[in-house]
């Protein structure tokens, strides 16, 4: 099946990023979200992407205008996802949360579409396992920034069919994305090995041996990452980097566990560069 028209819930910074791009690609997009001040935040997120675009010479005025007209916010889950050939579901990382938003999905979708989350960590064969489709989901974790990440991983569930794996995978191509496969696992590829780093990170600060500016200087010097650790933790959000953490302690064991020290930040509501502070300030 060709994708030609998808419905992406949750307007916030990946469910926008993802609906820009499709959009630019020419797929027809309905945003979704549960409140209509998120859809309009998500719609003016959109507009200020294109108009970068369009700043730096990367879009001209009629591709401009074809992305934001090519994008229907609609605020009633069943009506958004009712008549497309892809839902992509980009709300926060918390299973129960999805298992119930994918059985409201699943009731008000055609049969034959198809059913992906971008999760960066939750298994998909659990959230498939709520749905009538399980042959029809998959896992479709985009990077953020979407628009510059080249990466996607298509994440393939237990029961996920060779047609639903091959659409993903063009799909993604489509979107002018460089997709990967990788079996259903907690953290997948690129969250299994990111997030110890991350944390391992966390620890060294955690236990006094270096300042955050140096072990970042380590890294990015030592092992030429184009970022810190601490830099990309604040910069992913590190409620986020929290939960996937946790994801890998229910898979793999306590060595995967949080530190207290970023469970503490966390719980005092410094996530990062969203909320202005986490490992470091931000104006």
């Amino acid at each position: 099946m060709e994708i030609k028209r998808i419905a992406v819930i949750g307007a916030g910074l990946m469910g926008t990023g993802i609906a820009y791009q499709a959009a630019r690609f020419g797929i027809e997009v309905n945003l979704n979200d549960i409140k209509q001040e998120f859809i309009t935040n998500g719609m003016n997120k959109i507009k200020s992407m294109v108009k970068t675009g369009v700043d730096k010479g990367k879009i001209d005025l009629k591709a401009a205008k074809s992305i934001v007209d090519g994008i229907k916010p609609v605020l009633d889950v069943a009506e958004a996802v009712k008549d497309v050939d892809m839902v992509v579901e980009a709300i926060f990382e918390n299973m129960e949360v999805k298992k119930e938003l994918f059985k409201k999905i699943d009731a008000a979708a055609r049969p034959d579409t198809i059913l992906a989350s971008n999760t960066s960590s939750l298994s998909i064969s659990e959230m498939a396992s709520v749905t009538s489709r399980p042959e029809k989901f998959i896992g479709t974790h985009f990077f953020s920034p979407v628009p510059a990440m080249k990466l996607v991983e298509v994440v393939v569930g237990d029961k996920s069919s060779d047609e639903t794996i091959e659409t993903a995978i063009a799909f993604s191509k489509k979107l002018d994305k460089t997709p990967v496969k990788v079996k259903d696992s907690p953290g997948f590829i690129v969250n299994r090995i990111l997030i110890p780093v991350l944390t391992e990170a966390v620890k060294i600060l955690q236990e006094g041996l270096a300042s955050a500016e140096d072990i970042d200087t380590a890294m990015s010097l030592g092992a030429n990452f184009p970022a810190g650790p601490l830099q990309l933790a604040d910069f992913v959000g590190l409620d986020i980097a929290r939960a996937t953490a946790e994801t890998l302690e229910r898979g793999f064991g306590a060595c995967y566990a949080p530190p207290k020290l970023l469970v503490e930040k966390v719980d005092k509501g410094e996530l990062g560069m969203k909320s202005g502070k986490g490992f470091y300030e931000y104006k």
